[in-house]
């Protein structure tokens, strides 16, 4: 029986705070987690975030509310020559490299590094601009869909269309834009309006502490889990608290391995690995007592009990009045 493979994302963002060293480090654990991809985040933040720009009350909680929005992500963000060595790494390591693009620039950027997919972040799913570059661009799309109406998400996949990039080509990705996500916000059966759309497939971008919430939405059908992650949570960052730690990520990647395995198909067959157990289960008729050859089978004289190797209790009616083919001591199975 074949498996789908979900395609795992380790969401490392900006979680390296800016620091290229703790960037690669980051590589390696997203890789011995066994995640699929590695992701990043590119800016300019200065072409990003005007300098009036609230921070998010999540961001205020774990970052300060001093600071202004612009401020905190310069702090964070790598240089664009950054990622052509980035991307060098990950191939070296043996890990899928990919990075959100935040403005027109980067897009140039990392459009030079051969990624595999565009992944386009929550925030921009109503910037037409940056649609229509992307579009440009050509391959295949992931879109999150945080903050989204249906309405909306059917826009941009439109925008993308008009601009030559299929639906075959572009995955959705359902998303709660809050850090962390309640799980009552959560709202995983959103997945179905969204293959409404007619796209290539479905998946799901988690927030939530924990690793339940993505492994359930591959249960309901995600082909792509998106998880940010970090090496130690209790580093500073406006996204650190709500990642996963390198072992957690790991449990992560396991379970959803196991529920791809246990998915299987539509079909309900037995499974070779229960039919050695359908003898010792099943039940077959037998007597309830001593019968002499001939005497007619009746309810009396027979009951079902286990072993399933004799006759099955579905011919019951079949039996009952007929003469016994020979003598039978209790419990012995009835054959004729």
């Amino acid at each position: 029986m074949s498996v789908n493979h979900t395609i795992i994302i380790a969401e490392a963002g900006v979680n390296h705070n800016g620091d290229i060293d703790l960037a690669r480090r980051m590589v390696v654990a997203a890789k011995n987690a066994g995640a699929d991809y590695v992701k990043f985040q590119t800016a300019i933040p200065e072409l990003v975030i005007s300098t009036i720009a609230p921070k998010a009350e999540y961001q205020k909680e774990t970052t300060g509310a001093e600071e202004s929005q612009l401020d905190m992500c310069r702090k964070l963000h790598l240089p664009l020559s950054d990622y052509a060595g980035l991307k060098k790494y990950c191939d070296e390591v043996g890990i899928g490299f990919m990075s959100t693009p935040f403005d027109l620039v980067s897009i140039d950027c990392l459009a030079e590094l051969g990624m595999d997919y565009w992944k386009i972040p929550s925030g921009e799913i109503t910037n037409l601009p940056y649609l229509r570059k992307i579009a440009g661009k050509g391959g295949s799309v992931i879109l999150s869909t945080g903050m989204s109406t249906l309405a909306e998400v059917e826009d941009a996949v439109a925008v993308l269309e008009d601009g030559g990039i299929g639906r075959d080509n572009i995955i959705l990705l359902h998303c709660t834009t809050q850090y962390p996500t309640p799980f009552d916000a959560v709202n995983l059966r959103a997945m179905e309006a969204l293959r409404t759309l007619g796209c290539r497939s479905v998946g799901y971008s988690d927030h939530t502490t924990g690793i339940a919430v993505p492994v359930a939405a591959v249960a309901l059908g995600a082909t792509v889990i998106e998880k940010h992650f970090t090496l130690d949570r209790s580093l500073p960052g406006p996204d650190q608290k709500a990642s996963l730690e390198p072992d957690e990520l790991a449990a992560m990647v396991r379970e959803i391995r196991e529920i791809e395995q246990a998915l299987g198909s539509p079909e309900k067959t037995v499974a070779e690995t229960e039919r050695p157990n359908i003898e010792v289960a099943r039940k077959s008729i037998v007597a309830a007592r001593h019968i002499a050859k001939g005497e007619v089978l009746t309810e009396e004289n027979l009951t079902v009990k286990r072993p399933g190797s004799g006759i099955n209790p579905m011919l019951w009616d079949e039996v009952i009045g007929r003469p016994s083919p020979s003598d039978f001591e209790p419990d012995e199975l009835i054959c004729f």
